[in-house]
C-alpha cells in the first residue's frame, strides 16, 4: 500500500463520485478505479459500494476512513520537519568557550544573531578551559568550541580562525590606577598569576614567552583555574596578569588594564568542531561566526 492509495481513497470518499475525484486528482477516472481496486484487494474487502449516483462508503470503508484520514497530513509535516532538520532550523547544539573568549565581541554577536536566525533549535552553552573543551568536542559532549587554540591538541579538530588578540596587562587598581600604558619589562619583579599550563596552555605559554622576548623569565605566582579567578587574585594584590584585550569590558573592582608598548604579544581566537561533523545545525553556527549576516548595533 503506497501513500497515492490513501490519498485517491479518499478523494472518493470526499466527492462520493468516481468521476469528480479524478478530476480533482487530475488524473483519468479508468486508473482511478483500477487503483482503488488494487486497494480492496489489498485490504481484502470492497471499501466501495458503486452506485449509480457515484460511490458510497461501506462499513469497512468507514472504518478504513478513520484510520487514515490523517495520514496525509502527518506525512507532509514530517516532510517539512525533515526538511527544516536538513536546512540547520531544528534540531539541537552544544557550544563551549573559554572565559576569556566570552568577553570578544566575535562570541556573544555569533551566538545572539544564531539564536535569531533559528529560533527553533535548542542552544546550551558550557564554559571551560581549553582542554576541557578539546575533550568535550573529541568526546561527543560539546558540537562547536570558542578557544584559544595555539597550544591544544588539534588531532581530530578543524578549527576557523575568528580573530588575533593583544594581550593588555591586568594589575591591581591600587598601585597603577589610571591604565596606563606600560612595558613589560616594568612587571619583571612581580609574580605573573596564570591558569596552569594543564588547563590552559595558550595563555600561559604566551605570557613567558611575552616574558622571555622583553627580556627576563617570569616569576610565577598563585595559579587560577578560570580567568575570573586571575583577576580577582590580581585585585587582592597577589600578582599581575596578562590578558586578552578583550577582557577590558570586565569590569573587575580593583583591576586596571593597560596596554603594552612595543609589538605587543597576541593570542588568537578560534572556533573549533569535530573534523568529521556533519550536522546541520552545527555548519549553520560556524557560518554565522565566521561571517555574520548582521552587524554589530550601533
Amino acid at each position: 500500500m503506497e501513500l497515492r492509495h490513501i490519498r485517491y481513497f479518499l478523494a472518493v470518499a470526499e466527492e462520493r463520485h468516481f468521476t469528480r475525484a479524478a478530476q480533482r486528482l487530475g488524473i483519468g477516472q479508468p486508473p482511478l478505479s483500477h487503483q482503488i481496486k488494487d486497494l480492496e484487494r489489498e485490504v481484502g474487502t470492497p471499501l466501495f459500494h458503486r452506485i449509480p449516483q457515484g460511490a458510497e462508503l461501506t462499513e469497512a470503508g468507514r472504518a478504513f476512513e478513520a484510520g487514515v484520514r490523517q495520514i496525509p497530513g502527518l506525512v507532509g509535516e514530517a516532510v517539512v520537519a525533515a526538511q527544516r532538520a536538513a536546512a540547520g532550523e531544528t534540531g539541537r547544539i552544544r557550544v563551549g568557550f573559554t572565559g576569556s573568549a566570552a568577553f570578544n565581541p566575535r562570541v556573544p554577536q555569533a551566538i545572539r544573531i544564531y539564536r535569531r536566525r533559528f529560533p527553533d533549535v535548542e542552544l546550551s552553552l558550557a564554559e571551560h578551559n581549553s582542554i576541557g573543551l578539546v575533550e568535550g568536542l573529541k568526546n561527543g559532549s560539546l558540537d562547536a568550541a570558542f578557544l584559544r587554540p595555539d597550544a591544544v591538541d588539534k588531532q581530530g579538530l578543524r578549527l576557523f580562525h575568528l580573530a588575533d588578540e593583544p594581550l593588555i596587562a591586568a594589575l591591581a587598581s591600587a598601585r597603577m590606577p589610571h591604565g596606563e600604558p606600560i612595558r613589560l619589562e616594568q612587571l619583571a619583579e612581580d609574580a605573573f598569576i596564570l591558569t596552569p599550563r594543564a588547563l590552559g596552555p595558550t595563555l600561559f605559554d604566551a605570557t613567558l614567552e611575552a616574558c622571555r622576548r622583553a627580556g627576563f623569565e617570569a616569576i610565577l605566582g598563585q595559579s587560577a583555574p578560570q580567568v575570573a579567578s586571575v583577576l580577582a587574585l590580581v585585585a587582592a594584590e597577589l600578582g599581575v596578569a596578562l590578558v586578552p584585550e578583550s577582557m577590558r569590558d570586565a569590569s573587575f573592582r580593583g583591576v586596571t588594564y593597560h596596554d603594552l608598548t612595543g609589538n605587543a604579544p597576541k593570542v588568537a581566537l578560534a572556533l573549533a568542531t569535530r573534523n568529521d561533523e556533519q550536522a546541520a545545525t552545527v555548519a549553520a553556527f560556524v557560518a554565522e561566526a565566521r561571517f555574520p549576516s548582521e552587524a554589530e548595533p550601533g
